[in-house]
């Protein structure tokens, strides 16, 4: 026992928590060390059971109380002559993960038609479809019944026994007389695993387990001016439901991959435009690319700095309710030319000649007359 930790330390909670604030960390500690949700922890197995053991104490007034006490002790088969409080080897501790996750109430594991679980998967995305909308494919694995069963995990023709452990209820009761009273609890059986029935000879296809997993191609519409993060709700693509219930719901999240030359800003479209110094000081008509591959006319004022931004009407991205799009905003780079000849360099620094505040010629009406 002095090997296991502490359990408010396991669920990250004050020995002072409420029974809300403990069944929303177990809650958020089981989703994170679920074996099939962290598959790249080694230990997520270990944690998962952890947790579980963790909250089937401390979710229990009597137990909490005994434990608040004694400590692990409280639950020391050694010291009390018995099982303990609960058999978590025996799947009990996540027999009550998945009644919690998948319809049990009260602790009890619910018999009837439970629905199915989401699920949620990635799709990464162009620059391109996020800002115009698209049409995608997915192809996605997903858990369904069993078609030569039927999802019962029995071979056709074969018998399904009510468990004689539990008597078809899928729980086990345990009384016992302990130092600190009569404690009574239940756990999932562990002779049927909760199911309630015994196969006799398991599904050939299915090896008993009633599910198998097949590939499904769906259609993902993406709407027009996306962003990464966003999250597309499919009704009825998640896991099947049990014992006849509706299937979960699929969430997709949406990132998008970077432009090379577009930035984006919500619903702003940004990016860099490059112009010679007599453009940026004359002013100038600058064709600028746009993300379709056409282009719109840019009218560079004279005067024009470096890191100026021009802003474009109605050239950015739609808003996703609405007809409604941002603007485009072009970032100006003012290149300077870092070779020049002889008569360049001349003509450069005639123009700067006597160039003071008092002067009544400025400098772009010098360019203008060397220029013509």
């Amino acid at each position: 026992m002095a090997s296991k930790r502490d359990y408010y330390e396991v669920l990250g909670v004050s020995k002072s928590a409420s029974a809300d604030e403990i069944k929303k960390a177990y809650r958020q500690k089981a989703k994170k060390y679920h074996p099939d949700v962290n598959k790249e922890d080694a230990d997520a197995a270990e944690k998962f059971k952890e947790v579980a053991e963790a909250y089937e104490i401390l979710s229990d007034s009597q137990k909490r109380a005994a434990y608040d006490q004694y400590g692990h002790a409280a639950f020391d088969p050694s010291r009390m002559g018995g099982g303990g409080f609960t058999d978590f080897g025996g799947m009990g501790g996540f027999g009550d993960i998945f009644d919690m996750f998948f319809g049990g109430v009260g602790g009890q594991r619910s018999r009837g038609p439970q629905r199915g679980a989401d699920r949620e998967v990635r799709l990464d995305i162009s620059f391109e479809d996020a800002v115009f909308g698209a049409e995608k494919e997915m192809d996605l694995m997903r858990v369904e019944d069993c078609e030569k069963c039927g999802g019962s995990g029995a071979e056709p023709g074969s018998a399904i026994n009510t468990c004689p452990q539990c008597q078809g209820s899928g729980r086990v009761r345990n009384v016992q007389n302990t130092p600190f009273g009569r404690f009574e609890t239940t756990h999932t059986c562990n002779r049927c695993n909760g199911e309630g029935t015994i196969i006799e000879k398991p599904c050939s296809a299915c090896k008993g387990r009633g599910k198998v997993k097949r590939k499904r191609v769906i259609n993902v519409r993406i709407p027009a001016g996306i962003d990464t993060g966003a999250r597309l709700r499919i009704q009825g693509e998640g896991e099947e439901g049990i014992l006849g219930g509706p299937p979960g719901d699929l969430y997709i999240v949406v990132v998008v991959r970077n432009h090379a030359r577009f930035k984006r800003d919500r619903y702003t479209l940004i990016c860099d435009l490059d112009i010679n110094m007599v453009q940026a000081a004359l002013g100038a008509e600058v064709e600028v690319p746009l993300l379709r591959g056409d282009s719109h006319l840019l009218h560079i004022p004279e005067g024009t700095q470096p890191g100026d931004v021009l802003t474009v009407k109605n050239k950015g991205i739609p808003h996703l309710q609405g007809s409604r799009k941002g603007d485009l905003k072009v970032r100006i780079n003012v290149k300077i030319p870092t070779r020049l000849n002889k008569r360049q360099k001349e003509l450069l620094s005639s123009l700067f000649e006597g160039e003071d505040k008092d002067s009544k010629k400025g400098l772009f009406d010098k360019l203008k007359d060397a220029m013509g």
